[in-house]
């Protein structure tokens, strides 16, 4: 039997001459139960199973799982003809030096202010690594310089054309931007008021994406992302563990089909199959980790201890999101948090963070004028305000919610980090710890505390957690504290 593999453009692919029974093989090969599911209203009336494919009835699929396709189709005895419909174009990168930006220096404001600018030999292998495989996954420690790693990318892209450099937030957007002016590139942002077209490089966020490509199909814009990638021959996805998200997925897999360079970063790559799979499909496999540990290993990140206190209640309940109200609005149990926090506190700067911005604003009362509580309704300017005391403070509070602080702060001088109720998300917790372990002048250590609960749902997550801990190399201790 003959059957043709189409190569449409960069992700998509559709196989022709199948017979039907292949073609269920291999739907249910990449078939994937959404977790979500439970709570859609298709499911729960029984009009959908709750599951994605990577492979559809119709043999349309995807360009990065053709290396797990290609067996299948050989056990089944087919010949396969390869038919590509992308344009070819050759890719011979420079190999990257530390040295590669010795002629320009960090500005005013950064630790190593006046000196060159070295790439650390970690970045030279991870920027290398990216511009072997013009499509590929690196797993690279929060604090690692992400955002440098990216800006050189894009600076090797520019013989062939421009990059649009996607993040999760805006304070990325900003962040992204002072890297890339350090190197002296050509970008612009896209994002809220700042629009800014025309420039070699884009740095934007995919909810800015989402509005433009809404407002163009609704007719309400003249320019749609076709304007916006315009030149651009590379996608640079930071905080990459994002693309899970059916939005961004949309994006890299429809209007960015053609661009040939796709590169993803992440702290935490998802230990879920399904939300793995969708960063394959997107943007290619995982070719390199980074882990803290690692870096920790070479003093360029702080070690850790991770202290769990874990309040023995006596509370039980049925479902997690009433337990969890409990834990973190109950009035005595928040006044217990906040005496530890007191404590805490006096350590050093510390960056506590909530589930829940009823909890925030219990804590951020008790603690009083040392602290500040920080959620998505705080404007990016005065979060940085916020941030950049910390720089000189000693004894200073940030309380965030997960949402907030788990990406894209940026703040060395943090000695205590609080979890309260992390749960059992690997990709929150190990984002978060990333928040407290970037080193500073006076800082190796820093001390996490993940306040938690012996209560029925919590404990579970605690086994979770403890587990993600061990992976991580992060020493911990259990303390069961009484109240």
């Amino acid at each position: 039997m003959d059957c043709i593999i189409e190569i449409k453009d960069e992700v998509n692919v559709k196989i022709h001459n199948l017979s039907l029974i292949t073609r269920r093989k291999l739907e249910k090969k990449f078939k994937y139960f959404m977790p979500y599911a439970y709570h859609v209203p298709a499911y729960k009336l029984g009009r959908w199973d709750g599951c994605v494919s990577y492979f559809s009835p119709g043999a349309v699929t995807y360009l990065n799982l053709l290396e797990e396709i290609i067996p299948v189709l050989v056990d089944e005895g087919y010949q396969i003809n390869i038919k590509d419909s992308r344009d070819s174009t050759a890719l011979d990168f420079i190999t990257v030096t530390q040295e590669t930006h010795k002629n320009r220096k960090w500005p005013k404001g950064h630790n190593d202010a006046g000196k060159p600018i070295i790439l650390r030999d970690y970045q030279v292998s991870i920027i290398n690594q990216f511009l072997s495989q013009p499509q590929c996954l690196q797993e690279i420690a929060t604090g690692a310089g992400k955002t440098l790693v990216t800006a050189t990318l894009s600076q090797c892209v520019e013989q062939y054309g421009g990059t649009l450099v996607i993040v999760p937030n805006k304070d990325l957007v900003t962040q992204t931007e002072k890297d890339y002016i350090n190197l002296g590139l050509d970008a612009g942002v896209y994002y809220g008021d700042r629009k800014e077209l025309g420039k070699t490089h884009t740095i934007c966020t995919w909810q800015s994406l989402n509005v433009l490509d809404k407002r163009f199909k609704d007719g309400e814009s003249e320019l749609g992302l076709h304007d916006l990638i315009d030149g651009i021959s590379a996608v640079i996805v930071d905080e990459v563990h994002m693309a899970k998200a059916d939005v961004l997925k949309r994006l890299l897999t429809g209007p960015f089909a053609k661009v040939p360079i796709r590169w993803g970063l992440t702290g935490t790559i998802p230990k879920e199959d399904w939300a793995y799979v969708s960063l394959v499909v997107s943007l290619g496999g995982v070719v390199n980790r980074l882990k803290a540990s690692d870096l920790q290993d070479q003093g360029v990140l702080a070690d850790c201890k991770v202290n769990v206190l874990q309040l023995q209640d006596t509370i039980q309940y049925n479902n997690y999101a009433s337990e969890l109200s409990y834990l973190t609005t109950n009035e005595t149990r928040m006044a217990y948090i906040t005496d530890l926090l007191k404590d805490i506190i006096k350590g050093g700067n510390t960056l506590v963070l909530v589930d829940r911005i009823k909890a925030g604003k219990i804590l951020q009362e008790g603690l009083g004028d040392e602290s500040v509580f920080i959620s998505g309704s705080v404007k990016s300017a005065d979060r940085r305000e916020q941030y950049d005391e910390v720089q000189t403070a000693d004894n200073k509070a940030i309380i965030a919610t997960y949402g907030v602080a788990s990406v894209g702060i940026d703040i060395p001088r943090i000695f205590n980090l609080v979890l309260i109720e992390p749960g059992k998300s690997f990709v929150r917790v190990i984002q978060s710890i990333g928040r407290g372990i970037r080193k500073a002048k006076d800082k190796n250590f820093v001390q996490i505390w993940d306040i938690t609960s012996s209560a029925k749902f919590s404990k579970r997550h605690l086994t979770e957690r403890k587990k993600f801990y061990n992976e991580a190399r992060y020493p911990y201790t259990i303390e069961k504290i009484k109240w």
